[in-house]
């Protein structure tokens, strides 16, 4: 009898040891996202965002400083058709739950690199739009949700300071045409948006820092 609940204790033991989550790595997800791994065919993230996540290319988004869960959130989702993206699904697909933590947690605390407003015709009307959201079309402020700097909150809604005008535009209009699914919240506040209204607030959102 003692041998069996020795046994069951040890079992028990086993599994909640089995059951406890993977810390992050961020000395592994340096190497993966500086590297890439040839042999799962994932070429290194910095080849397309930039040296710590400080992407230099207006098309990709600046990953610096990103909340670790976010990142995570948008990896797993591109596993998914919530978030089709050729590249991006193809990538995400080959790495393990592990990688993308590991990746997440080394661009979580890395330093970004400020961006800038361009146009001034237009910051006016953005600065208007993310500090008050546009009240007739009940479009909400985006400081409400990623905070009057655009640190964001973690684990809930990402940071946005410094993000390329492009990238904020394109993620904006691919949630308005439906090409983009994994925010019914931004969904809704895209479809309340015009064209200018994004450019606006996009052109703002690279100011802040």
């Amino acid at each position: 009898m003692i041998a069996l609940v020795a046994s069951s204790m040890v079992s028990v033991a086993n599994a909640n040891e089995t059951a406890k989550p993977v810390k992050a790595d961020p000395v592994k997800g340096e190497a993966l996202y500086t590297n890439g791994d040839a042999a799962r065919g994932l070429v290194a993230c910095a080849s397309c965002h930039g040296a710590a996540g400080n992407s230099t290319i207006t098309t990709n988004p600046k990953l610096s400083a990103q909340h670790d869960a976010y990142i995570v959130k948008q990896l797993t989702d591109f596993t998914t058709p919530a978030r089709n993206n050729p590249v991006m699904t193809t990538f995400a697909k080959a790495m393990t739950a592990e990688d993308m933590k590991n990746v997440a947690a080394f661009l979580a605390a890395q330093k970004p690199k400020a961006g800038s407003a361009k146009n001034k015709d237009l910051v006016e009307l953005g600065k208007k739009i993310y500090r008050a959201g546009i009240a007739e079309k009940s479009v909400p402020a985006c400081a409400g949700c990623h905070s009057p700097n655009g640190a964001g909150i973690p684990a809930q809604f990402p940071r946005l300071a410094g993000q390329h005008q492009d990238y904020t535009v394109a993620q904006l209009t691919a949630f308005f045409k439906g090409a983009r699914n994994n925010s019914p919240q931004m969904v809704k506040i895209a479809k309340g948006m015009t064209e200018e209204e994004m450019k606006a607030v996009a052109d703002y959102i690279a100011g802040l820092k």
